[in-house]
């Protein structure tokens, strides 16, 4: 749900960026307050849905009886703060589509250090439990929102935001949701194929699920230089091609997925090696740190794939091409990861066998992706006006 409302945030970034490239201030402040009042809506809806709905979605993905009181209250304590959550990536993508990336870095950083303060003190010293660890991530959320409202509010560039201004414009609001609904609905479906994924390793027991948790957090934190990557493509695409500079956008999309597929690697093959040190820093429990270490001496190595998918994602979503990307990964990453899991989990009954769904269904999208690449037109049937 939150990956949904973040593809529409994605959507309306590339819409900034062409406006902003194309030097139209009317346009850029219209898309970027229509943005903003989507996030308030979308942010309450999602809080309401999270909160009704949290112990049948856990029901769902087969969540271990002894720990599903502790889930529900820790998601249901988290979805108060989806007006948070879904502010903060809004505001982040309009930084990011006029080429600011190091504001939403210092607000990142803050917030981080933010939950990890709150996280030792509410856990480790008053011993509230699992619900204040959900309760630490929505106050260091609920601060990198306004840090970064208020940065939008102070500045005085075409981007400023002025709260009065925060209403829908319907045909500006139509253009975001043209662009944004694709990766909206991809993130969605790749989501709830994960939920799947998720539901499958919950069955091999809970040090399955420590474990495989333990590398999520470790695979997220390690790839996350490269998914900027992807992002920073997305605007500088759509820069460059609302000011039709065709070649300068050619040039920086070799460059761009160069540099992140080298850095996905170098990061991969770190993990490779490190992962029985990193994965003993979550839970030193030696099952544990086995299944953990196990799916990251499948997956890393294979990390050059997944920064390859997402950069080309990226470049044509800054070309207005968002549909491409959704289907490649919804055949990819939904339909095929979950088609073989099932499969092949009843026929070879090991843990393993659901790592390998992930190898096997980035080098698939990376083959559509570069067949798509080299052989359509992806930047002259480029329209700012769309």
């Amino acid at each position: 749900m939150v990956g949904f409302f973040n593809g529409i945030s994605l959507g309306a970034g590339v819409v900034i960026a062409r406006y902003f490239g194309a030097r139209e201030k009317e346009k850029v402040q219209d898309a970027i307050h229509t943005t903003v009042a989507f996030g308030i809506v979308a942010g309450i809806l999602l809080t309401a849905i999270g909160l009704i709905m949290t112990p049948t979605f856990l029901r769902w993905m087969g969540t271990p009886a002894d720990v599903l009181k502790n889930s529900v209250l820790y998601f249901r304590i988290y979805f108060l703060g989806s007006i948070a959550f879904v502010l903060y990536n809004i505001f982040v993508g309009i930084l990011q589509s006029v080429g600011d990336s190091r504001h939403p870095l210092i607000y990142l950083i803050i917030s981080s250090v933010t939950n990890v303060v709150l996280d030792l003190l509410f856990i480790g010293v008053f011993r509230f439990g699992v619900g204040s660890a959900a309760v630490a991530t929505i106050l260091s959320q609920f601060l990198s929102a306004i840090l970064c409202l208020i940065h939008l509010m102070r500045c005085k560039e075409d981007y400023q935001i002025d709260l009065k201004k925060i209403r829908f414009d319907f045909p500006m609001l139509k253009l975001i949701i043209s662009n944004g609904l694709p990766s909206g609905f991809q993130n969605s479906i790749i989501s709830f194929a994960n939920v799947i994924v998720q539901s499958n390793i919950n069955s091999f027991g809970k040090m399955a699920v420590a474990g495989c948790g333990a590398y999520s957090k470790i695979e997220g934190f390690g790839f996350l230089p490269i998914t900027c990557f992807a992002l920073s493509l997305t605007t500088f695409i759509s820069q460059n091609l609302g000011a039709r500079q065709y070649e300068r956008a050619k040039k920086g999309a070799k460059l761009g997925v160069l540099c992140s597929i080298t850095m996905a690697e170098i990061v991969g093959i770190i993990i490779f090696f490190t992962a029985p040190y990193l994965i003993a820093a979550f839970n030193n429990d030696p099952q544990v740190v086995a299944f953990g270490t196990a799916q990251a001496r499948t997956i890393t190595l294979f990390y050059f794939l997944l920064a390859f998918s997402h950069c080309i994602a990226g470049i044509l979503r800054g070309a207005g091409k968002s549909t491409i990307p959704m289907f490649v990964m919804l055949i990819c990453w939904c339909i095929i990861r979950v088609s073989y899991i099932t499969v092949a989990v009843r026929i070879i009954p090991d843990i393993k066998v659901i790592f390998w769904a992930y190898p096997i269904t980035w080098t698939l999208s990376s083959i559509l992706f570069i067949i798509y690449y080299f052989k359509a037109d992806w930047i002259h049937g480029f329209d700012r006006r769309n």
